[in-house]
């Protein structure tokens, strides 16, 4: 079921859908041009033009040039470059771009890997001059009209700078054994050339909405052991490039906003303030930390200090909780964002790309867990993943994270994961179908983010599952079943919420399918917020030992029910439960 839905949402610094002309900054806010403040709700589109291992399941092979190299040992050069042409023809579409437009994103983060613009110098034919490639302006170009069709801003951020621009590796593709960017005076120059040549390009388009210039500097530049720059004082190779860029750029176009990003993954800002320009953004990073308003304080004082507006440029890769709340926090400042990614082979984004059979052996092959594939069989695994599994109407889609980003900063009510509608003799529910909404409103659990940034622990998981949604609620696939998922990992006091909608008032039986392994558990039925009765849940035998248990008497009103089961005693899972008419 694709979940093609519109969300409206009401706060003082929404967007206006019809919102028109370039933005700019003004003071402390991004204003398009009649002077509206507009908060950026957008999606970064990683793994398209610059591919990272963990995308793709093989994190050990890390930056693209590995994975492309692992590819080529398989396949050869020219069919390699055949899966890379498919993967850049389907990875996006336009019917991304429209579900994103339908679910009430207004902005695009485009990552741009430079290779697909230019070459690399020490690929250049001649020394110090720029060969520009046609393949990454036609890609941008292309995405550029998908976003004015649905009036979103196109961001565009250079993703893999020549050489690249820090030590860790994957996110720019950098090869460790040539010049990075800041070991290189004709790396910087190409930089420099390119976001010319773009801004040149793109000077009169008013649905691009700013100019990135680096995602996530990380360098030490005063020390090499302070390698992803934390520390760092002065940052004054990275000033030196990001002025430079600003004049190159408004060489050629003076509308355009400007957005720079300080060194330690977008967050250091030492030596670069004050700006330089007076269209121009701070960006900043956050990820894996709490969500408290000491979290941001650093860049909310940057901008009283120096009158500019901030953008939180990238973020994600967490859980549904944790993406509400930190929404929330950032839009509460007025301060808009960019969630990272829109798919990836992983549950916790909009969008889930689910790999083939082949493709999953080839993965086991580079992580040594299995044969080595076939050339042939390596090949149409490849083909596969990048002609169709990727393609949009073939993701896996997440209403829920889409809710959590969009709704639920600005709502506490619950909603509907599914419609449960019951006939006259009754219906089934898939225990994992449960509503959607905040923590303590449609579900509880008591394990709900990753916080190891902040708390210094091991990175910690929410669904330990890793399937089916991104809630707390942990959820377990059983490929042995006709029901596919259930809810495992039951804590005393957690609970579910379901809205059941009746056809017919009257008394029902609730039948539960359950599982307990090595010890009894009970679960609390509450119906329209009062206590029915409580079922004592006996050891099956085993996690996969499912039995049903009926509860009698259970009062429905026609219309929408709230049934919440809560866990007096963890340690059992569930799998679904069922509501049979009992009386006339």
């Amino acid at each position: 079921m694709k979940f093609l839905f519109t969300l409206f949402i009401s706060c003082f610094f929404i967007a206006q859908a019809q919102a028109q002309g370039f933005l700019r900054a003004d003071g402390k806010h991004i204003v398009n041009e009649r002077n509206e403040p507009v908060i950026l709700r957008g999606m970064g589109l990683g793994g398209w033009m610059l591919q990272e291992g963990y995308m793709l399941q093989v994190g050990n092979l890390g930056q693209q040039h590995a994975i492309k190299g692992k590819i080529q040992e398989l396949i050869g050069p020219e069919k390699t470059a055949e899966f890379y042409d498919a993967w850049l023809a389907n990875h996006v579409t336009k019917a991304d771009i429209d579900a994103m437009a339908s679910w009430g994103f207004n902005s695009v983060r485009l990552p741009m890997h430079y290779n697909l613009f230019t070459l690399p110098v020490e690929d250049e034919p001649v020394p110090g001059k720029n060969t520009w490639l046609d393949k990454g302006f036609a890609l941008t170009d292309q995405l550029l009209a998908w976003c004015k069709a649905n009036n979103m801003y196109l961001i565009l951020d250079l993703h893999a700078a020549p050489g690249g621009q820090g030590n860790d590796l994957a996110i720019s593709d950098r090869d460790p054994n040539k010049p990075s960017l800041w070991d290189s005076a004709a790396n910087q120059q190409k930089t420099v050339a390119l976001w010319k040549k773009l801004a040149e390009r793109y000077k009169d388009e008013p649905w691009i909405g700013a100019y990135d210039i680096i995602n996530e500097p990380n360098w030490g530049f005063t020390d090499a052991a302070d390698k992803n720059g934390c520390k760092e004082q002065k940052n004054e190779p990275l000033k030196q490039l990001l002025v430079d860029v600003t004049k190159a750029i408004r060489a050629v176009d003076s509308r355009h906003m400007i957005i720079v990003e300080g060194n330690c993954w977008g967050n250091n800002y030492n030596g670069i303030m004050p700006l330089w320009d007076d269209n121009m953004v701070v960006s900043f990073h956050k990820y894996w930390n709490d969500n408290t308003p000491d979290t941001i304080e650093q860049h909310l004082q940057l901008r009283d200090k120096y009158n500019v507006p901030l953008w939180l440029g990238e973020s994600g890769e967490n859980s549904n909780v944790w993406f509400r709340d930190a929404i929330q926090l950032v839009e509460s400042h007025g301060i808009g964002w960019a969630f990272w990614p829109l798919k990836k082979l992983g549950f916790n984004n909009p969008l889930e790309v689910k790999p083939n059979p082949g493709y999953v052996a080839l993965v086991d092959y580079w992580h040594g867990r299995g044969p080595k594939p076939t050339a042939r069989a390596a090949y149409q695994a490849l083909m596969q993943l990048a002609r169709e599994d990727i393609r949009f109407e073939n993701s896996i889609p997440h209403p829920d994270v889409v809710d959590a980003m969009l709704r639920q900063p600005h709502d506490d009510a619950t909603r509907p994961y599914k419609i449960h509608s019951l006939d006259k003799k009754g219906g089934k529910i898939a225990a994992v179908d449960y509503d959607m909404g905040r923590n303590g409103y449609a579900w509880f659990d008591t394990d709900v983010a990753n916080y190891h940034v902040s708390t210094g622990a091991e990175r910690s998981a929410w669904n330990h599952g890793r399937v089916y949604r991104n809630d707390g609620v942990d959820i377990a696939e059983d490929t042995g079943a006709a029901q596919n998922w259930y809810v495992n990992r039951i804590d005393t006091s957690e609970w579910l919420q379901y809205t059941v909608r009746a056809a017919s008032a009257g008394n029902y039986r609730l039948r539960l399918r359950v599982s307990a392994e090595t010890a009894p558990g009970k679960i609390a039925v509450s119906i329209n917020n009062d206590l029915i009765n409580i079922l004592d849940v006996p050891v099956t035998g085993g996690a996969a030992q499912w039995k049903t248990f009926d509860l009698t008497g259970i009062p429905l009103m026609r219309g929408n029910n709230v049934v919440v089961l809560r866990a007096e005693q963890g340690g059992y899972n569930l799998s679904a439960l069922e509501f049979i008419w009992a009386t006339n």
